[in-house]
């Protein structure tokens, strides 16, 4: 069906791994750890910087990309989204912006720190 002989799938059956599938592995096991080491926001440019500049090892990021994608590993995308503060919750202006008083205690004032929303 394949048109292979029985004597070059039983070759090839208990050949050992060749030296490109053994690098793989390896590069792989290193791409799965850094990847880890991100909480998995790493794509496969932050990985290959990480890998040749981090690590000293010498990939090409074509490598790195296939591999991921092999491994089924992807980067996150985009940035984090911030939300607008909606009008019911922005704070009025009571002191129409005369913060002078003649004596103390008259008025109290703070700053409101902006946080983001999840």
């Amino acid at each position: 069906m394949l048109q292979v002989s029985a004597s070059g799938y039983y070759e090839w059956k208990t050949r050992a791994p060749s030296a490109r599938s053994i690098h793989h592995a390896l590069l792989t096991d290193a791409i799965r750890e850094v990847h880890t080491l991100s909480r998995g926001t790493y794509g496969f440019r932050r990985v290959h910087a990480e890998l040749t500049l981090g690590r000293g090892l010498v990939v090409a990021h074509g490598t790195v990309e296939l591999l991921m994608q092999r491994a089924g590993l992807k980067g996150v995308t985009g940035r984090p989204k911030w939300v607008r503060a909606r009008p019911d919750v922005i704070a009025m202006d009571l002191v129409d912006r005369r913060f002078a008083r003649s004596a103390p205690d008259q008025l109290w004032v703070t700053d409101i720190e902006r946080t983001r929303r999840s």
